[in-house]
Formats: C-alpha cells, sequence, structure tokens
C-alpha cells in the first residue's frame, strides 16, 4: 500500500517514525461525461480568466478569496512555516476510553506502519499499551494543509487512527427530534424488540454492495451488445395506519426471510393480537348466544304447550301405562270395545249399574274390564227372564 504521508508519533519523549496509509478504498462504478448526440468526452479545462487561455498543472497555485473578492496568495512556503508542531508529527494529547468518542467525530480511517527496524520497538510497545488498557490515544496531526483531530486504536496488530471532526464542526440536532407529545405503549415497544431479536446479528463479511453489482452487469451487458437484465420491481409496500399491525407484519417478514418456516406455538406467544385501548369488546359471540337462547326458549314453549295433548290422549286410550307400549294400546283397543259394548246394554236393562261400572272404570282400567266382563254376562239371564 503506497503511503499518503511520513512523519512520526510522538508518545511522550518517545518518537516512533511511521508511514500513513489509507485503510479504505472505494468501490464504486464512477462514469464520464459525454456529449449524447455523438459520444464526445466533455472535459474540464482550467483557463485562466485574465489571459483566456488554458494553464498546465505547474502554473497552478493557492490562493485564499477574501470578502471583497480579492485574492491572496498563500505559497507552500508559507505553509512550511506555520507555528504548529503537528506539521509532520501525530502528537498524542491524551487517552480516554472509546466510548468517549461521539461516532458523529469519526472520519477517514488510515493506518500507521512502522517506518524501518527502529520504529518496530516502540511501536509494539504503544500497541500493547492501548490493548492493555482498553483506551484509545488522542491526537493532533497535519495533513492537506490544515490541522486535524485523530483517535488512535488497535485493530489486530496494526495501530489505526480514524481522523475526527472537531466539537465544533459537529451540529446539535436542533429541529430534528419530532415534537413532544407522543407517547409509546409497552405493547409497541415489546413488538420492536421482538423484531429486534428475530432480526438479530448479522456478519458484516455477508454485506455488499448490490447496486454495484446489478450496475457491472449492465455495463457488461452493453459492452457485449446484450439486452441489460431488467431489474425486478418490488411491490411499493401499502400504506399502514396501525403502527401494532406494522410491528406485528415487520416481525412475521423476518421471520419467515430469516428461517422460511412458520414460528412455533412459543414465538407466537411472544407476538400476539392486542386490542387498542378504548375499543369496544366483541359482540358477536353475544348476539349468537342470544339467537341460541331464544330458540331453545321457542323449543321449551313449544314442548309445553304440547304436553297437553299427549296427557289428554293419554287419559282416553286407558292411562299412561296403558299408551307406553304396543301391548299397551291393544289392551286399550279391547278395553274400550268392551266398554262400548257394556253401555249399550246397560242402558237397556241396568242405568243404575252402568252409571256405577263406568265410575269404577275411570279409575282403574282393569276394574272396569272386570265390571264389563260381569255385567256382559248377566244380560243375557236377564233377557231370558223377560
Amino acid at each position: 500500500m503506497r503511503s499518503i504521508w511520513n512523519g512520526a508519533i510522538s508518545f511522550g519523549l518517545v518518537s516512533i517514525p511511521i508511514k500513513l496509509v489509507n485503510a479504505t478504498e472505494s468501490h464504486a462504478v464512477s462514469f464520464r461525461q459525454i456529449h449524447t448526440e455523438d459520444g464526445g468526452r466533455i472535459r474540464y479545462r482550467k483557463v485562466c480568466e485574465l489571459e483566456d487561455r488554458e494553464v498546465t498543472q505547474a502554473e497552478i497555485g493557492k490562493a485564499y478569496e477574501d470578502a471583497d473578492g480579492s485574492m491572496i496568495p498563500i505559497t507552500d512556503e508559507d505553509l512550511s512555516h506555520l507555528p504548529i508542531p503537528t506539521a509532520r508529527t501525530i502528537e498524542i494529547v491524551a487517552f480516554v476510553p472509546e466510548e468517549r468518542i461521539d461516532p458523529l467525530q469519526m472520519g477517514a480511517a488510515y493506518y500507521l506502519a512502522a517506518s524501518g527496524a527502529p520504529a518496530a520497538k516502540p511501536y509494539t510497545l504503544l500497541r500493547e499499551a492501548l490493548k492493555r488498557s482498553n483506551r484509545v490515544a488522542i491526537a493532533k496531526f497535519a495533513l492537506r494543509g490544515r490541522e486535524r483531530l485523530g483517535m488512535l486504536r488497535v485493530v489486530g496488530d496494526a495501530i489505526a487512527m480514524h481522523g475526527l471532526l472537531w466539537p465544533d464542526e459537529v451540529r446539535a440536532p436542533e429541529g430534528v427530534a419530532p415534537d413532544a407529545g407522543v407517547t409509546v405503549r409497552d405493547q409497541e415497544l415489546d413488538l420492536a424488540d421482538a423484531l429486534m431479536d428475530t432480526l438479530g446479528e448479522i456478519d458484516l463479511e455477508d454485506l455488499h454492495d448490490e447496486y454495484r453489482e446489478a450496475l457491472e452487469e449492465v455495463i457488461a451487458a452493453k459492452s457485449a451488445g446484450e439486452t441489460p437484465p431488467e431489474t425486478r420491481e418490488e411491490a411499493a409496500p401499502g400504506k399502514v395506519l396501525d403502527l401494532m399491525a406494522a410491528l406485528e407484519g415487520s416481525v412475521r417478514a423476518a421471520r419467515e426471510s430469516r428461517g422460511g418456516e412458520e414460528a412455533g406455538p412459543a414465538e407466537e406467544a411472544e407476538v400476539r393480537s392486542l386490542r387498542k385501548s378504548g375499543a369496544p369488546s366483541r359482540q358477536a359471540p353475544k348476539e349468537t348466544g342470544g339467537k341460541k337462547s331464544t330458540s331453545a326458549a321457542a323449543k321449551k314453549t313449544a314442548a309445553k304447550k304440547a304436553a297437553p295433548k299427549k296427557s289428554t290422549s293419554a287419559s282416553a286410550t286407558g292411562g299412561a301405562g296403558a299408551g307406553t307400549g304396543r301391548s299397551g294400546r291393544k289392551a286399550a283397543a279391547k278395553d274400550t270395545a268392551k266398554k262400548t259394548a257394556g253401555r249399550g246394554t246397560a242402558t237397556k236393562s241396568a242405568p243404575a249399574k252402568s252409571t256405577a261400572t263406568r265410575s269404577a272404570a275411570t279409575k282403574s282400567p282393569a276394574a272396569g274390564s272386570a265390571a264389563d266382563k260381569s255385567t256382559a254376562k248377566k244380560s243375557p239371564s236377564r233377557k231370558r227372564s223377560a
């Protein structure tokens, strides 16, 4: 890796010669501007406004534009004589816990490489001291014409430096947060926790730039004279007005994307539908229950109305015992026939006795049957005597 800056780390009275190397690189696809009519390249040329001609890089210098528009030239010699001790030195000023550093301050990252064999021992000493203390070093250094702030930390067996913004360069988040008065319920927090647990952790090595890969496929296809692949269109998400429904849907989608299986009973117990506060209770079961009770009451009423008809028919056939079976119905029919014959005979011969026979038959079917037999036997003898 090519170094972009040479200097030394000032660690108290210890000086460590180092080289500054970029720790990151960009893989973004860059484009050139062209003339759409003929494909000609569009270039920017550096032209002097006073002479109206293009100038070379060797003729270009630096200047500061004043408020009135005048230019104040600044040479490299002017910059080399700046009264700062960090012109070629990374000066460590403090050691602090890493959590004291606001991530908003972090900028570009660099690796600090030991420059030569004499730098190996002090370089290792600083690295091991940072490891054992679980702290980071705050340092000042000058790069590209201005003094900067940096944070040194251990990455593997190397020391890395993150460029930091000065504290007054970080803007306060005024007017960014929503207005006060928004409340979040515990149920919503529980669902948010369930969603975070479902998404879980991920290995950052598995993440990649899908946009860049798709763009490279388009460039390769057009270069080969083929039709660029069509990008699948994702369905636009529906407008969800209920935050609880959106959280529940997110949890389900995350589980499906993670495992492709439905959540088990234990997992379903974590995410359950919650009734909104102030919403009326369900009424459908009550309406159904009311209909059932009404129909049951109607059946009971019909049964009560039908009961007297059964008792009347039972008494007409000779009591409840006679109407329960087939033998009882046959016996009742025989008794009725005998009673009819007995009543006809008793009406002609002995009215008083037939009345007694009927009253006895009303009390007991067996007694009535015996009385009818005796009456039928006596009637012929009376006819003969007459």
